[in-house]
């Protein structure tokens, strides 16, 4: 784990000193090291039988989990607009 924050303040260290240098190759790369990055990832996931076979419920779960915070987000924002709203009208 400290690697991986290691790293990442590395990364942030080198994007500080190099912020006013011209790379126009960096959005290629990084989506290209995503694009891999992904790719790996799918292999590591095909390869592990647990994880193949517990995709059903994964995927219901995963649906249930986007499906309520939708929900509560639209629930939130409606809250919230009526609040907003509400303070404005209640004002002479």
């Amino acid at each position: 784990m400290f690697t991986v924050i290691g790293i990442m303040f590395i990364g942030i260290g080198l994007g500080y000193m190099l912020r006013r240098k011209s790379l126009p190759w960096i959005n290629k790369a990084i989506t290209t090291l995503i694009w891999l990055l992904l790719f790996l990832l799918g292999i590591e996931v095909g390869h592990n039988e647990q994880i193949i076979r517990s995709l059903p419920t994964l995927g219901v779960e995963a649906f249930v989990i986007a499906i309520v915070g939708v929900l509560g987000s639209c629930i939130a924002a409606w809250a919230l607009w009526k609040h907003v709203n509400g303070r404005k009208e209640t004002k002479p």
